[in-house]
């Protein structure tokens, strides 16, 4: 019994020696690059979706630029009630070069009609309902709304929230970045 132990514990950590050895000597400049963005933000900023006013936009005009994506959609009410204060937080985050996004979940014609009655300071996109698989894709398996996803410069998804945004962990979030 004793021998196996030994024999096993030696197995084990001569595994534990090679796996370190093999895994530190496959990382690539490109792998271990802050520049590298995850497939998920880079398959995002091959999108072009169209705006409020109906034109296609790239997402790839945000690259390299800190991001907080909120999905969002008319028939939503909480939604509908933090969108003043994203509002006022995109001139705060101006400055900083962060950029505020409200990708809607509904119809263009909602999402004009919306946009040009509340007066939103930030870029609204439509993405009709292939946008609750865009958010999905972005970490939100419930597929809840609304869901905000705060992105860094870097092109890593940094922290997601499903629900009402508090705009004071979301602020501190964004000075943490």
């Amino acid at each position: 019994m004793k021998r196996n132990i030994l024999v096993f514990g030696a197995i084990a950590l001569a595994s534990a020696i090679s796996g370190i050895y093999f895994s530190a000597s496959k990382i690539t400049p490109a792998a271990s690059s802050a520049a590298a963005l995850s497939p998920v933000v880079a398959q995002l900023f091959k999108q072009s979706l169209p705006d409020s006013n109906g034109k296609e936009q790239p997402l790839a005009q945000f690259q390299g630029k800190a991001l907080v994506l909120n999905f969002w959609a008319t028939w939503c009410a909480p939604c509908v009630q933090e969108m003043p204060e994203l509002s006022g937080l995109q001139a705060e985050l101006t400055p900083k070069d962060v950029q505020l996004l409200g990708i809607g979940i509904d119809s263009p014609s909602n999402i004009a009609e919306f946009a040009t009655k509340y007066k939103i300071a930030y870029p609204l996109y439509v993405a009709g309902m292939s946008g609750t698989e865009l958010s999905r894709q972005l970490g939100n398996a419930a597929g809840g709304l609304p869901f905000t996803v705060l992105i860094g410069r870097d092109g890593q998804v940094k922290k997601t929230y499903l629900g009402r945004l508090k705009l004071a962990e979301l602020r501190g979030d964004i000075a943490s970045m």
